[in-house]
């Protein structure tokens, strides 16, 4: 079979039911990484759903239980086809975040798929148990057309992914020789644009934080009290405001990139951005001035408030708190002194008057780093010109996306550069009620794998195949 049939062979698997079908014995497992009676199911998936479809493309399967308690498990999947052929490493997470039962439209079961016109609905359908059922497919439908990959192939499917991939670094360190590949070429995440396929080459790191104003041992009467006792919201409010102004730009220097390479702007111009279905859009006053939408997505830093806990917003009473939180995030890019990232803050609250605020850092943190390639890499000239050639239009390169993954492991770690092929977009309803995939872009997806596996299976030997160096 030639390359287009092996193609068109993939394509058939979204209009034929075999696609659906292997999604929904997926989603049919409730795998909440985040909820403790829900781990058995983590087994469950890797041991009696992906691991038979793994040995199925002639696979030698391992499974293997997290180094850090609490965590979720790992598959490997290893096919070995020649010492001297090129080695590519593919990634899938199988956890998802909680069903969200009675939230969805229509009370749709998260556990089940359900197809409306061109969307297929399901907890974990773009998030990610469709993106690597697609690339699953794929792999079979070159192995069926020729008999054989024509490469090496190792396939890491982990179940903590959204508990912050609790366990990978100590996995991967621990078995860097049964890991070792030339390049990772896996999907996650969203495309720029519903009709523009996309290349991520790395990801913005993310780091939690707390600030907590706990001034006291009790709440107080606001009458027989109020205006002789300092209010712990108002506190952090005014704190927030010294952090970043009110456009959105953060003001504390020593949180943002030290260096903005000119190949990450010029990767950058033109690329869109689409909110999808979503009602709203980008506010273009938000964020570092000067920048485009992609750059502030892709080239910078972004710090937000994620939730506030002080009193009960649903039962409020005439008490002034003792306590006020104020939870927090900042997504970085390569270039960022993470380890300065709360020394910082904390230095800044003190200049600024607000010894009395408390910094609290979770364990694991930051949960991800900053990871960036340069779109000239020969792995990833090669991998966008399948692309182009698969679809007939080029892919969006971006150096880095701006969610974030555990990519810093494969690509620092590990040492392989990194292309993510993402098959979703962004208005899937991932982390919410309604998570979808889109079909059109499953078969997209299906036909870009095929293409990129097939034209792996003919690279010389004498290609570039080691990243000689991750940006930094």
């Amino acid at each position: 079979m030639s390359r287009e049939d092996t193609i068109r062979r993939a394509k058939g698997f979204a209009a034929d039911g075999r696609f659906l079908a292997e999604l929904g014995k997926r989603v049919g497992v409730p795998t909440q990484s985040s909820i403790e009676s829900s781990h058995k199911d983590l087994w469950y998936y890797l041991e009696h759903v992906i691991a038979p479809d793994f040995e199925n493309l002639g696979c030698n399967v391992t499974i293997h239980p997290n180094p850090i308690e609490g965590g979720g498990p790992f598959l490997v999947a290893k096919r070995v086809e020649g010492p001297a052929l090129p080695s590519i490493f593919c990634y899938g997470h199988g956890d998802v975040v909680p069903g969200m039962e009675g939230a969805w439209k229509d009370n749709l079961d998260p556990w089940s798929t359900t197809v409306l016109g061109d969307k297929i609905f399901g907890r974990g359908t773009a998030d990610n148990k469709g993106q690597h059922t697609i690339n699953m497919l794929a792999l079979e439908a070159v192995i069926a057309a020729r008999g054989k990959l024509g490469f090496n192939l190792t396939f890491l499917v982990e179940m903590a992914e959204e508990t912050g991939s609790l366990g990978l670094r100590e996995f991967c360190a621990a078995n860097k020789d049964m890991l070792a590949s030339d390049v990772l070429i896996a999907s996650d995440g969203p495309r720029v644009a519903v009709d523009t396929p996309t290349m991520v080459l790395g990801v913005r790191g993310a780091m939690e934080f707390s600030l907590v104003a706990d001034l006291r041992q009790e709440d107080h009467h606001s009458g027989n009290w109020g205006g002789i006792l300092a209010d712990p919201t108002v506190i952090l409010a005014h704190a927030l405001t010294t952090i970043m102004d009110r456009n959105g730009k953060i003001l504390i220097d020593d949180w943002l990139p030290k260096n903005l390479p000119d190949y990450v702007r010029a990767s950058l111009e033109g690329c869109p951005f689409d909110p999808g279905e979503s009602a709203d859009t980008p506010d273009d006053y938000w964020g570092e001035p000067g920048f485009t939408t992609a750059e502030k997505l892709c080239a910078w830093n972004s710090f937000d408030v994620l939730a506030m806990d002080v009193g009960d917003a649903k039962n409020p009473v005439n008490a002034i708190p003792k306590r006020a939180v104020m939870h927090c995030a900042l997504r970085f890019v390569v270039g960022t002194d993470t380890d300065n990232v709360v020394p910082a803050l904390r230095k800044h609250l003190d200049e600024q008057g607000f010894g009395m605020i408390h910094i609290e850092v979770p364990d694991h943190n930051p949960a991800y780093q900053a990871s960036r390639h340069n779109p000239n890499l020969p792995w990833v000239q090669w991998a966008a010109h399948s692309v182009k050639t698969t679809l007939g239009r080029a892919p969006q390169v971006l150096p880095n996306g701006a969610g974030s993954l555990p990519n810093d492991i494969f690509c620092d770690l590990l040492g392989m550069p990194t292309i993510w092929v993402p098959h979703s977009y962004n208005s899937c309803g991932q982390h919410a009620p309604d998570e979808h995939l889109l079909m059109p872009l499953v078969k997209e997806g299906l036909e870009m794998m095929a293409g990129i596996f097939w034209d792996a299976g003919e690279l010389s030997e004498g290609f570039e195949r080691r990243l000689v160096q991750t940006d930094a």
